[in-house]
């Protein structure tokens, strides 16, 4: 089984009445185990390029879940693998070509599934020569590009440092060597794309956006750069922002006047769990607002209720949960969207 899983969009998400909301925890492990067996719809075939991210998403929600050993351990291996490219970057599903974004997803399932070992077995110097195809994308003015074709964007830049942070790649990692990175000309790169708003976005000058305040927060986090380049201050108004994203149905928006989205859920309380603003959120509404986006009899998370579900908001929603502390959930890690206890071990948070 290669659990090549797609999206895995299915059933409209509701269902329960208020009285009986709940985690569905054993239908949504059935749902993930379940996505690689629809090979005979068209969309599974459409979403190839979304492949590698969809097998990240869904042993996240599993992992967080407590079920992390629901999939085939030797089929998700061989499937990463599979994806790597002879530059060391890694492809959204075999014969695609390397990618930042998919490359992520690829080390953090190597990580999830205590697979580095097994990688250096099959791939001689294998973390190197990973880290060198993400480390060979840094631009002159600090940011990354996504591939050789050179489009940049601050996903990408805090993609490396999340894998490279993984694979033990950062500068601060090996003091003694000389560094694969620009570290303050990356740094610089964040700064400058810092709104008046408090939020950050695409690149410098680009409108403030939670999924960019997310990476932007989380690549200082991982850098050890959040309180010095934030400050007290600067909290106080990145985390009014964030706060105001949540609207009426506890729900949370990507930026003003935007429709609410369980992902954000994730976006946007990951960056205030890193800068110590969690508690500006009604979580109780939020939570409501989550799991009412379930598919209770089939499993599967929305983006809103009424909605198709899917594995990515199934992940986004859970993670946005443990950071909840929902007590049916482990730890999520909010700088890896990943389990505290491994990123605890791989990088010390």
């Amino acid at each position: 089984m290669s659990l090549a899983a797609g999206p895995g969009r299915g059933r409209v998400a509701g269902g329960q009445t208020p009285a009986d909301l709940r985690l569905v925890i054993d239908k949504h492990v059935a749902y993930v185990q379940k996505l690689d067996t629809r090979r005979d719809e068209l969309e599974y075939h459409l979403t190839e390029h979304l492949r590698v991210s969809g097998v990240y998403w869904g042993l996240v929600a599993l992992h967080l879940m407590k079920h992390h050993d629901a999939l085939p351990s030797q089929g998700v291996l061989d499937f990463a693998l599979s994806c790597l490219r002879d530059n060391g970057g890694f492809g959204a599903a075999p014969g695609h070509d390397a990618h930042m974004l998919y490359t992520i997803s690829a080390v953090q399932i190597l990580a999830m599934t205590d697979n580095f070992a097994e990688l250096e077995k099959r791939v001689p110097d294998g973390k190197k020569k990973i880290a060198g195809f993400i480390a060979g994308l840094q631009q002159p003015n600090g940011t990354f590009a996504g591939d050789e074709w050179g489009e940049t964007d601050t996903r990408f830049l805090y993609g490396a440092f999340n894998s490279l942070s993984l694979l033990g790649y950062m500068p601060h990692q090996r003091p003694s060597e000389t560094p694969m990175i620009d570290l303050p000309a990356a740094i610089a790169h964040i700064r400058a794309c810092q709104n008046f708003d408090g939020g950050f976005g695409t690149s410098p000058g680009a409108e403030s956006h939670s999924g960019q305040v997310f990476v932007c927060t989380a690549a200082l986090t991982i850098a050890g750069e959040i309180d010095t380049f934030l400050g007290e201050d600067g909290k106080d108004r990145l985390g009014a922002w964030l706060s105001e994203r949540q609207q009426a149905s506890g729900g949370l928006n990507g930026r003003p006047e935007k429709l609410v989205d369980v992902c954000y859920s994730w976006w946007v309380m990951s960056s205030m769990a890193m800068i110590d603003r969690l508690h500006w959120i009604d979580s109780a509404k939020l939570t409501k607002f989550i799991l009412e986006c379930q598919d209770p009899d089939e499993g599967g998370i929305s983006d809103r209720p009424g909605d198709m579900v899917d594995v990515f908001h199934l992940c986004f929603g859970i993670a946005g949960l443990s950071l909840l502390g929902h007590p049916d959930l482990i730890e999520v890690d909010p700088a890896y969207c990943m389990p505290r206890h491994i990123t605890s071990k791989l990088v010390g948070r």
